[in-house]
């Protein structure tokens, strides 16, 4: 697990240390020198630092006399003195001076090979100032410390002009900024340095493998006893969908799986699978409110329920129908979540719920897909939140983000797949947030697996899983 802190608390911890001001700042400077060196910086080298008057400038003449002592040219092009004449940014700068490090003031930009962007640090707030602006089009690669300057840590925004680097290196944590917005963008490779400060309330928690439980089968286990899945969709042009969820079910471990679906379609699903079982419900080639009481008989002996893929438009009565009536785990996704009108038959549940929606179908939903407003969702309706995106944010009684997944997933179905993986995770005994989170993570790294060899397509997802079901 990887903290996410904001700006205040950064600020807090800085103020809490124990250890001098002058301590923390060689350490991070020695970790920007250090991460210099990992992109290609030694002896001959030509390195412009872009000193602030505060400690990120600080950062950066404890950086500067690093690489200088490595043998490289390095030229500090201050923005000003450090404001604080007695204070840590300004004794490092006396350092980097007694040793021979270039300090001239900011002015127009000088060849280099790299740019060290030690300007502001997290508490930046408004535009760059104009002698700065030149610098954004310096030729050389980029190294920010703390976070490009011009670019909002707390939010990922910028209000005007930002550097773009390709590496960015942090200090203790990371900040909101380096996933949200345009941060990923602009902070390029981000790395966390340790500097000696402690602990920390977070914002947020990048998930990583350790954080992404997948459960071990009992040596007596059946299909029923290792978690069965009822996937409820299916209509007309969009096939496919409930089908994708139910083969990744299977491969994520589940031990039973069933596709319950409109009777007019059962052939065609039965056709496309000898593993997935199919029971078809009514008459017609979609649901309507009258099949809720066959629904819910033919999803009577699973452990969860999922509910959405491929339903198609205008099926609320049906949906909410159902979701008020099933008491097992309940995972809505897709056309699920866009036939739901309102909170209320959410909170109203006293089975589990986990929704699965992306930016779009939280708009929908609750009219907002701010960070802050779907993370109310758990609060307000009872349920745990999957809004899914790069990064993904699980988000229940607390709020992670899942990072293993990039833009390969950008496909139809993969979402599909990913209620599938999810599903099955729930079923085999993880808690709802353990699922969503796991789920979150294996279906990213499976994806990022797959884009190695090619064009990552929802049915090579699906296939894919399986891989990644036991620990």
């Amino acid at each position: 697990m990887r903290l996410v802190i904001t700006p205040e608390e950064s600020g807090r911890l800085d103020g809490a240390a124990t250890e001098p001001v002058e301590v923390l700042m060689e350490r991070a400077g020695l970790g920007v020198a250090l991460a210099a060196a990992d992109m290609g910086i030694g002896y001959g080298s030509r390195v412009a630092v872009l000193a602030g008057r505060g400690n990120n400038g600080g950062d950066g003449y404890v950086a500067a006399r690093f690489l200088t002592l490595r043998g490289v040219k390095v030229t500090v092009y201050a923005l000003g003195e450090p404001k604080d004449p007695a204070g840590a940014a300004a004794s490092a700068a006396q350092r980097a001076r007694s040793a021979d490090v270039r300090i001239v003031p900011l002015g127009s930009p000088e060849p280099a090979d790299l740019v060290i962007d030690a300007l502001f640090g997290v508490g930046f707030k408004g535009t760059l100032p104009e002698s700065v602006v030149p610098w954004l089009e310096h030729s050389a690669a980029v190294l920010a410390v703390d976070v490009p300057s011009g670019l909002d840590a707390a939010t990922g925004e910028a209000d005007g002009p930002v550097f773009a680097a390709d590496r960015t290196v942090t200090f203790h944590a990371l900040k909101p900024g380096h996933l949200l917005g345009s941060g990923p963008e602009l902070c390029g490779a981000t790395s966390v340095v340790g500097i000696g400060l402690e602990g920390g309330e977070a914002f947020l928690r990048v998930c990583d493998a350790g954080d992404a439980p997948r459960p071990v089968r009992d040596r007596r286990a059946h299909k029923w006893s290792a978690g069965s899945v009822a996937v409820v969709g299916g209509s007309p042009g969009i096939t496919g969908a409930p089908m994708l969820a139910a083969r990744a079910a299977l491969e994520m471990g589940a031990g039973s799986v069933a596709l319950v679906c409109p009777a007019a379609l059962q052939p065609t699903y039965a056709a496309q699978s000898s593993q997935v079982m199919t029971r078809g419900v009514g008459k017609g080639p979609r649901f309507s409110p009258g099949d809720v009481d066959a629904v819910l008989a033919a999803a009577d002996r699973f452990d969860v329920m999922v509910l959405g893929p491929g339903l198609g438009p205008d099926q609320s009565a049906f949906v909410e129908d159902v979701v008020a009536q099933w008491t097992g785990g309940l995972l809505v996704d897709a056309d699920g979540l866009n036939a739901l009108t309102g909170l209320g038959v959410l909170a109203d549940r006293s089975g589990p719920t986990i929704l699965t929606p992306h930016e779009g179908e939280a708009r929908r939903l609750i009219g907002s897909s701010d960070l802050d407003a779907v993370s109310r969702l758990p609060d307000d309706a009872g349920v745990v939140v999957v809004l899914k995106g790069n990064p993904t944010f699980v988000l229940g009684s607390e709020r992670w983000a899942v990072t293993s997944g990039g833009s390969e997933l950008a496909t139809i179905g993969t979402g599909d797949v990913l209620a599938g993986v999810v599903a099955a995770l729930w079923s085999r005994g993880l808690s709802g947030e353990e699922a969503a989170r796991s789920g979150a993570y294996w279906h990213g790294i499976a994806g990022s697996k797959l884009a190695t060899a090619g064009t990552v397509t929802a049915e090579r997802l699906a296939a894919a899983m399986g891989r990644y079901a036991w620990a």
